[in-house]
């Protein structure tokens, strides 16, 4: 088999450069790229750059090098079209089917997975007309990731950044390696959390876990490249934000707990990927806790956090709502998840054997899903992506 054909299309936006970043991951990482910009995003970076870049010639007009008939080759020979950025002149246009450049001939003719990387002013991207252009292309079957929020052009912040170009390549591997053009958790409102809470004993210490939060924004790219809204409640995970999630931030349990059940209103599938901790100190020292000399420390008084699995689980926000947890074990694993799974009410429970150097902080993972109906699934040992991507088929089988 040859190289996977990836076509890159850049609109006219001051993050045009970043898609240098992009095509450099790849083509480095193995895929033949064809860098198709639109005249205005030769205003920021030129031709020249492109083509030494992707080693490949670049054209803007269907009129160029006519004799190839590049306006239907370059997409009908494609294995993957991704727009990044993508402007709201871009997304308006081929939302109306328009095709006055190269690039929009493009979009016509693939018939192949598309994926748009949205950048603009915040109040262009909330504009009605942007988001029924990106609700139209959704419906399509192409998967436009949301933007990041941070600094804009100028002195603006908001959202409307293009995200992190190592995350929109995490994207197009995962839409590559699925090879199919049709987002299954498309329309779907997705809520995850990750990581590990934290329990504040005085101002400098707490009481945590070893969760990283790898597994938990494994699920979040894959359900962004799957075509889900995906909001990731993390947990003292220090990673970058996935491409495409709306990321909010956690410390505690209790405002874990406040974040889920304020996202889970309106979503389709929660998924409680973050270890919880099932204990929290009974008082909080203002002050840091001196250790005395010839005394032992004073026993520490714990009182149990709210069950946020459970709580969800009892009380969905709306008909229809899946609930998937997470359970780790040290031992008995699957007579403790079974007993989990009917004290949680979940409909799915992700099981897996934690340790040291085992789950926790690692890039691989294994797991057995146990579903409410009796079923029983065995996600052998792999990368957590894969894991992730085994637990949304078993999600989107039961969404249909």
């Amino acid at each position: 088999m040859g190289k996977p054909q990836v076509v890159l299309g850049v609109s006219g936006g001051i993050a045009a450069y970043k898609a240098c970043e992009l095509l450099r991951r790849l083509t480095e990482s193995g895929h033949e790229v064809r860098v198709v910009p639109t005249d205005s995003a030769l205003h920021f970076v030129g031709a020249a750059t492109w083509s030494a870049l992707s080693g490949n010639p670049v054209s803007t007009q269907v009129w160029d090098d006519v004799h190839e008939v590049p306006h239907v080759r370059i997409g009908q020979h494609a294995d993957l079209v991704v727009v990044a950025p993508a402007t709201a002149d871009t997304l308006a246009r081929a939302a109306h089917g328009l095709a006055d450049d190269l690039l929009t001939n493009t979009l016509l003719t693939a018939r192949c997975p598309v994926v748009f990387a949205p950048a603009m002013h915040t109040e262009m991207w909330e504009h009605p007309a942007t988001q029924e252009n990106v609700a139209t292309l959704r419906r399509r079957g192409a998967v436009v990731i949301e933007p990041a929020v941070g600094r804009l052009t100028g002195v603006d912040t908001g959202k409307g950044r293009l995200p992190d170009p190592a995350e929109i390549f995490e994207v197009c591997r995962h839409v590559l390696a699925r090879g199919t053009a049709d987002p299954d958790l498309a329309g779907r409102h997705v809520v995850i959390s990750a990581g590990g809470t934290r329990e504040p004993l005085d101002p400098v210490r707490y009481l945590g876990n070893r969760s990283s939060g790898k597994q938990g924004y494994a699920l979040a790219r894959t359900a962004v490249a799957r075509g889900a809204r995906v909001t990731l409640i993390a947990a003292n995970t220090g990673l970058p934000d996935p491409a495409g999630a709306d990321v909010v931030t956690a410390g505690s349990a209790e405002q874990l707990r406040e974040q889920v059940v304020k996202a889970a209103a309106d979503a389709d599938v929660v998924v409680m990927a973050a270890a919880v901790a099932d204990f929290r100190p009974a008082a909080y020292a203002s002050s840091k806790i001196k250790k005395k000399d010839d005394a032992e420390p004073e026993p520490l008084a714990l009182v149990r956090n709210p069950d946020i699995l459970a709580e969800v689980a009892a009380h969905r926000a709306r008909p229809g709502q899946l609930v998937v947890g997470f359970g780790a074990e040290t031992d008995d694993v699957l007579a403790n998840g079974r007993a989990k799974l009917a004290r949680k009410g979940c409909d799915l429970l992700v099981v897996n054997e934690v340790g040291e150097a085992k789950a926790f902080g690692t890039e691989e993972n294994e797991a057995v899903v146990l579903g409410a109906d009796g079923s029983e699934t065995h996600i052998p040992y792999g990368p957590k992506e894969a894991l992730a991507d085994r637990v949304w088929d078993l999600v989107a089988a039961r969404l249909a």
